[in-house]
């Protein structure tokens, strides 16, 4: 089996995580809007509040990426990244815990993200 260097790896890593929220950015604002004011309408989030949050969350996630691909500030990235997903999952969670239980894992998933994102910490640090 082929080895990846740990550069290699590291890379990946930057490029998978910034994938990660810039699409998601992008779909919370412009292909799918309507599930973050679904979501939010839960909470009875409405109106122009539910306008801010579904574009400043849209636009939160994209800054991390973009942040994340120009490598400046890597370790504060990474822990306003863990920051964002942690409030997230409190805010999901608050709104609609049956999420856990979805088989899509949309908070499930935060686990595995918030791994890679310690190991760009730590690989970026050793840099």
């Amino acid at each position: 089996m082929y080895k990846l260097s740990s550069n290699t790896l590291y890379k990946l890593a930057i490029y998978a995580l910034s994938m990660v929220w810039v699409f998601t950015g992008v779909t919370s604002i412009f292909l799918a809007p309507d599930i973050g004011y679904q979501i939010l309408k839960q909470a009875n989030i409405t109106g122009a509040m539910a306008d801010i949050c579904v574009v400043g969350g849209g636009l939160l996630d994209i800054s991390l990426g973009l942040w994340l691909l120009i490598q400046r500030q890597v370790k504060w990235c990474c822990v306003a990244q863990i920051a964002v997903i942690v409030s997230y999952t409190l805010i999901l969670t608050f709104i609609d815990s049956s999420f856990w239980l979805h088989p899509f894992g949309p908070i499930t998933k935060n686990f595995p993200i918030v791994v890679l994102i310690l190991f760009v910490t730590q690989t970026h640090e050793t840099k």
